[in-house]
Parts: structure tokens; sequence; C-alpha cells
């Protein structure tokens, strides 16, 4: 899957979670992108079976497209944790470098970090 459209799904995942009902053009507000563009990325991840539209033009994420944007916020959420604990930059610029990560990291490299965290707050306890 494209990091276009794994950026998509994981907007749609936190949209739904703070509005429930998400529409293209909210998603479009979200990233900054034109509402053909959404549209278009829309209807390939219909066919992608990651999507479904629902009453009113809701986007809804099938099971597989939740279970994918899931993982894709976890790797984003954990890779932001593990650079402000090991690299002493902001939340806003760790934030910014795990969008970036987090399409191109190995599954090994994330399991380690994960590991990693897990032990430090461990021993932090």
């Amino acid at each position: 899957m494209k990091e276009s459209a794994e950026n998509y799904l994981e907007t749609i995942l936190l949209l739904q979670r703070d509005n429930k009902m998400v529409r293209s053009i909210d998603v479009a507000r979200a990233l900054g992108y034109s509402k053909p563009s959404v549209s278009r990325a829309m209807g390939i991840l219909r066919n992608e079976g990651m999507l479904e539209t629902g009453e009113n033009g809701a986007l809804i994420l099938t099971k597989e497209g939740s279970k994918k944007a899931k993982a894709l916020l976890e790797r984003h959420e954990t890779i932001t944790r593990f650079l402000m604990m090991t690299t002493d930059v902001s939340q806003e610029i760790a934030e910014q470098d795990a969008c970036k990560m987090e399409h191109f990291l190995n599954e090994k490299t994330f399991k380690g970090i994960k590991k990693f965290i897990k032990e430090v707050e461990e021993y932090n306890q």
C-alpha cells in the first residue's frame, strides 16, 4: 500500500475518533488536500476493500481498513514516543518525523523499538 493511502486511512481513523461521522471534505480539510484529490483516493481505498461509503457520504473503514489504520496509528504513536525518549526533540518534531518513518520502517526494527520502550517503562516503575 502506498504511503498516501496509509495517510488517508490513519486520518480517517483519527477523525472518526473525534467526530464519529467522517466525510471526504473532512479528510480534505484535515490533510489540506483538494476535494477531487481526496475523492479519487477514497475511490481507490473502496476498490481495495479498505473503505465503504455510508449514508450522507460517510466514510466507514471496513474491518480490514480499520485493522490497517490502527496498526499505522500504533506505529506512528510508538515511533513518536521513541523519538521523544531518545532524541530530546519536541513532540511536534517527533510526530513529523514519525509520520515519515512509519511507512518505511522494517517490522523487525519496529518490534525492537516497542521492546525498548517497554523495557525502559518497566525499569522506571
